[in-house]
């Protein structure tokens, strides 16, 4: 318990400062959890580690609570995870049920939440003593199971592959380093660009111009001026809300939490997926599953207690074997990168203190969302009024500040937001997918490391396939993936081929 000496108030109200930031930018339409990390990231160089986890895990389960708020008032999805909020959130708030569908969601929010913390302070130390027995081989497989996973279930697999190798190649842009087994010269370069790029692009520049700058970007394309009123956003006071509506819907809030963590811990697929499948599972095992889509309370309850359960289930693949989770927890590893932090199997070990630390913080961020939009609801509700010509200016000056102000000032990571702005902004546009590009970035240089230093030690490739059973059930794994990306691309083609005949 020698970590409870290391809270402070400071500690608990940063985390509440978090939970309510997080719930303000996941409520506003464009905005996401991710893009309220990346924003704060540089300010958690200032607070210190501790601190600064309890400032990022609440921005991170606030932003995922929050995006509820547009989806049940306005039909419009705050964040990728509340998409099946709003197959029935809308309908409620049409009958004039909106506060009560809102307390429904939180209520299920907290749930999601807490079993998922569960789950991560259970298996994530477990999960991280077995993989500490990972040779370079092993370690090379697993980066490379993340990628394939991340490629099998973006909308195309190619483009998911394509875009994870391009990640993968910005990653290696710089010096190659004799340590890593390289020749201690730059690649992947001009001349002129060497004393900008010599130790490559700096990851959390990198990691806000992607979800920040590029964010805002697809935004003011589509105009800045809303065209929403009052009456759109009016809670309703019909069908007051009571907790005797979770009777009998405890099995569908534990299915949807297990749904969601598991979802969580598979890299890169994010929480519209672990949402959409924990809405499908209740609709096909629920006896009343006819009145989904129409205003059923138990719609609401399978996407909100799953969305918010990929926040435990997501930081299991990052503390044990440093592999992101999804988008956020990508994000997260740049506030252990400030300071001097490596995350993967040794660090649940050596930061033992860290790691309960940030688990208080993460129970805690979920009672403060609870409370927060449980009691002050009707306040929070207006958030989605904002104008956004006054909003994006101020994140975009956060943007570049904190860029400019992560390394002490160099000024090419102010070009290097930009450009990678501008390059989430085209990737988007053309069909690119985001999540195995800037995974693939994070991971593309310990990919190489393992795979030269196993070179190295065993000198033939055949030890990719045969240095032991561990090896080979990753393989497994691998071609699993594969195989269920041409299975489900195939199932698609066929239910277009059928659209389009009937």
């Amino acid at each position: 318990m020698e970590f409870l000496s290391l809270l402070d108030v400071t500690f608990f109200l940063l985390a509440a400062f978090g939970a309510l930031v997080g719930i303000i930018f996941g409520a506003i339409p464009g905005m996401t959890a991710t893009m309220a990390v990346a924003v704060c990231l540089p300010l958690t160089y200032a607070l210190g580690l501790n601190n600064g986890l309890a400032l990022l895990l609440g921005l991170y389960v606030g932003g995922i609570s929050g995006g509820m708020v547009p989806a049940v008032l306005l039909n419009i999805p705050g964040t990728p995870s509340s998409i099946t909020t709003t197959f029935d959130g809308y309908p409620m708030a049409q009958k004039g049920e909106g506060e009560k569908a809102l307390r429904v969601c939180v209520i299920a929010s907290v749930f999601g939440g807490l079993i998922s913390a569960a789950v991560l302070f259970l298996f994530a130390p477990m999960l991280a003593d077995f993989s500490i027995k990972f040779s370079y081989v092993e370690k090379f497989l697993i980066i490379l199971l993340a990628l394939s996973v991340i490629a099998s279930l973006s909308s195309n697999m190619l483009v998911g592959i394509f875009s994870g190798v391009i990640g993968i190649w910005l990653s290696l842009v710089g010096v190659y380093s004799i340590s890593d087994g390289g020749n201690g010269k730059t690649r992947l370069m001009f001349d002129f660009m060497e004393p900008y790029l010599y130790e490559g692009f700096s990851l959390l520049p990198v990691l806000i111009g992607i979800f920040g700058i590029s964010t805002i970007l697809l935004e003011a394309e589509k105009g800045v001026k809303s065209d929403l009123t009052n009456d759109r956003v009016k809670l309703g006071k019909g069908g007051a809300f009571a907790f005797s509506i979770f009777k009998g819907r405890f099995t569908n809030l534990v299915r949807s939490s297990f749904i969601g963590t598991f979802v969580g811990m598979l890299p890169g697929v994010g929480g519209s997926a672990a949402s959409v499948l924990a809405y499908t599972q209740e609709k096909n095992l629920s006896q009343d599953s006819s009145e989904m889509g129409k205003g059923a309370p138990q719609g609401l309850m399978a996407s909100e207690s799953a969305n918010n359960a990929l926040t435990g289930g997501a930081l299991i693949p990052l503390l044990s074997l440093g592999i992101p989770g999804d988008s956020t927890t990508a994000v997260l590893i740049g506030a252990f990168t400030l300071q001097g932090i490596q995350v993967g199997p040794l660090f649940i070990p050596e930061n033992a203190n860290t790691w309960y630390i940030m688990m208080t913080a993460l129970v805690f961020a979920n009672f403060v969302m609870f409370f927060l939009m449980f009691f002050a609801i009707k306040h929070i509700a207006k958030v989605v009024m904002v104008p956004k010509h006054i909003l994006y200016p101020l994140i975009t000056m956060m943007c570049v500040v904190g860029a400019y102000a992560i390394n002490y000032g160099i000024m090419f990571d102010v070009w290097t937001l930009l450009i990678f702005g501008v390059l989430g902004y085209l990737i988007q546009k053309i069909g690119l997918e985001v999540a195995p590009l800037i995974i693939g970035f994070i991971l593309g240089g310990q990919a190489e490391i393992y795979f030269v230093k196993s070179l190295e030690s065993f000198g033939t490739l055949s030890i990719f396939f045969t240095k032991s059973p561990i090896a080979v059930v990753l393989w497994l794994l691998i071609l699993a993936s594969v195989v269920f990306s041409i299975v489900m691309s195939l199932k698609s083609r066929a239910k277009g081929r059928e659209n389009v005949l009937s």
